[in-house]
């Protein structure tokens, strides 16, 4: 069975799970606007994959732009698909734009 990806609903759940994760967590943010969807939609189950991969050592978050805004200003994120490792709170590496399965894994095994 697939690990969850978290997907928050409001910027109070997005800020819950980052409080109680116990490690780096992978914030995975997507619009909804046609442009966005194609490639969102390809992350999607990238994402996935890379939270069944790397289990208790990685906890996923996927949030939608529109309705947890909070953590997209915070994190500096202007487009979608956009990927943030966040550490202790605070981001310690981020790519904008879709990624191949080698690409996220990549930058996963970099910053983690």
């Amino acid at each position: 069975m697939a690990r969850r990806v978290h997907q928050p609903l409001e910027n109070q759940e997005f800020d819950f799970i980052l409080g109680m994760a116990e490690g780096p967590v992978l914030a995975y943010f997507t619009g909804t606007w046609p442009k966005a969807l194609e490639p969102c939609r390809a992350m999607d189950a990238l994402v996935a994959e890379a939270a069944e991969e790397y289990g208790s050592r990685l906890t996923a978050v996927r949030t939608d732009m529109t309705r947890c805004p909070g953590p997209t200003r915070r994190f500096d994120v202007t487009g979608a698909p956009t990927v943030v490792l966040v550490k202790e709170g605070a981001a310690v590496a981020s790519h904008a734009g879709a990624m191949s399965r080698a690409e996220l894994r990549e930058f996963l095994e970099a910053h983690l």
